[in-house]
């Protein structure tokens, strides 16, 4: 199936909300905000999308499919820009419905794994899970992790670094502390220690917290 119009998927991605989560079977034609006779309602008539029943529209079970995969896409983009990015107010999901469209098969995935599998968005709402979900619950996938939650002798890459004044980024950076590096836990309490190369060093939670790496599984 050839690629949909960001128009086409913002209508998936409202009908499968309705439905999977408002308990709404379908939604009429002014609150989809598009006219009956639209070319965006032609085309997913034309792809089996969707079906219209006076001034009602509903989601067949391909439609349903490519709506739960749109929601998918939206909420791991906003949990990319508020989590990496460090994104926020109304910049979240004005970003985010741009950004879904190009989080294609595969992208997404990536992402999904980056964050760690995340359960839900920003706004708290569920993340439909995706194939990289099932299989990190079977074989345990590297995912990234905020260097505060790794344990004494555990290793991670350093993937990126968020919430930090740029003042504090220069003196991190003169510490090795930057992406790419490999960093190493060596004591957790009182206070955190950590190691790259053959440097040590100690930081407090805040910075700990601000680190994020992909565990590195022996």
């Amino acid at each position: 199936m050839s690629s949909l119009s960001e128009k086409i998927e913002e209508i998936l991605e409202m009908l499968w909300i309705a439905k999977k989560e408002r308990n709404k079977s379908n939604l009429n034609f002014n609150v989809l905000g598009v006219e009956k006779g639209a070319d965006e309602i032609k085309e997913l008539l034309d792809k089996k999308l969707i079906n219209v029943e006076d001034e009602n529209v509903n989601l067949t079970e391909e439609g349903t499919i490519k709506g739960e995969n749109v929601v998918r896409r939206h909420r791991l983009a906003e949990k990319l820009l508020v989590d990496v990015i460090d994104v926020s107010g109304s910049a979240i999901h004005e970003t985010a419905c741009k950004l879904e469209h190009y989080l294609k098969e595969g992208i997404e995935d990536k992402v999904c794994t980056l964050l760690g599998h995340p359960k839900t968005c920003p706004h708290g709402n569920p993340i439909p899970p995706g194939p990289c979900c099932r299989t990190e619950t079977k074989v345990g996938d590297k995912y990234v992790v905020p260097l505060s939650q790794l344990k004494f002798g555990q290793k991670g890459k350093i993937v990126y670094i968020q919430g930090i004044a740029d003042k504090n980024l220069q003196s991190l950076a003169s510490l090795g502390i930057l992406p790419g590096a490999t960093i190493t836990v060596k004591q957790t309490f009182p206070s955190y220690l950590f190691a790259i190369g053959n440097s040590e060093f100690a930081v407090d939670k805040t910075v700990a917290e601000a680190v994020y790496v992909r565990i590195e599984k022996d």
